[in-house]
Parts: C-alpha cells; structure tokens; sequence
C-alpha cells in the first residue's frame, strides 16, 4: 500500500492540476506525433529546411512528454500513456492526410497556440496551490509552444 502524499497541496487541488497536466501531456504527445509525421512527409522547395526543423521540434517535444509525465506523477496520479486516452484527452487534432508543406505550417502554428492555451488554463489551478514545480513547468511550456508558433507563423509570411 502507498503511503499517503502529504507534499502541502491539499488532495483536491493536487488531483485538479494533475488532471489539467494530463490534458497538457495528451496535446503534446499528439503535436509530437504530427510533428513527427510531417518531418516524414514533408516535401515541396522547403524541404531540407521544414525536414530538419520540424526534427528539432519534435524532439523538444519528447522531452517535454516525459518532463510533464513525471510531474503527473510526482504529484500522486497516474499518467496517462495510451493513444486512447489521449486521444480523449487531446484538443490537437491528428492529421489524417499529408497536406502541403504550408498547409502543415499552417495546422502546427495553430496547434502550439492550442498547447500554450491548455498550460495557459492549468496554471491558475497551480498558482492557487502555490505549487511552484507545476507554475515553473506550465510557465516553461508556454513559453517554448509561443516561440515556435511564432517562429512557423513567420516561415508563412
């Protein structure tokens, strides 16, 4: 049997944000999934750039899946680690297709907006708890998905 967790977030409060941070892990795994697919499928004159960018990304990415998941962990809760329960969680939508490489400029700028809106709606929930790891990570991950999205906005002029 576990022992009990006693780290000064009152149960409710440390359940609430690591709910909040499941639904933050579950977009980035699906934009480090997308991202992925497109840095394979990526062609057109942009490629060798868009190919290696889009590498750069998905791998900053993969670290932020599992610095997300610890805290999920850290904080008591079971992390979420299927694509079912992802796919419940997510609001990125998956790209069922291989759109141009615009087009998939287009849909990565629009789903690091929506990650840095998903960490953006956890963060007062933390703040309230005075759960200081769990404000530094959100604030850290808005940060990284509002430079990228404004990095892949600038690419379509």
């Amino acid at each position: 049997m576990a022992s009990k967790i006693n780290i000064g977030i009152p149960d409710d409060q440390r359940k609430a944000i690591a709910h909040g941070l499941s639904r933050l892990l579950a977009d980035t795994y699906t934009l480090y999934l997308k991202t992925h697919n497109f840095h394979w499928n990526v062609t057109g004159p942009q490629f060798n750039t868009l190919h290696l960018m889009f590498e750069t990304h998905y791998n900053e990415l993969a670290l932020a899946v599992d610095e997300i998941a610890e805290r999920i962990r850290a904080l008591g809760e079971p992390a979420p680690g299927s694509y079912a329960a992802f796919s419940r969680l997510s609001t990125v939508k998956e790209a069922e297709d291989v759109p141009s490489a615009e087009e998939m400029l287009r849909q990565l700028v629009a789903d690091h907006e929506t990650v840095a809106r998903t960490a953006r709606e956890v963060f007062p929930t933390a703040d309230d708890a005075h759960d200081e790891p769990t404000a530094g990570l959100l604030s850290d991950r808005m940060q990284a998905h509002e430079k990228t999205a404004w990095m892949l906005r600038s690419m379509l002029g």
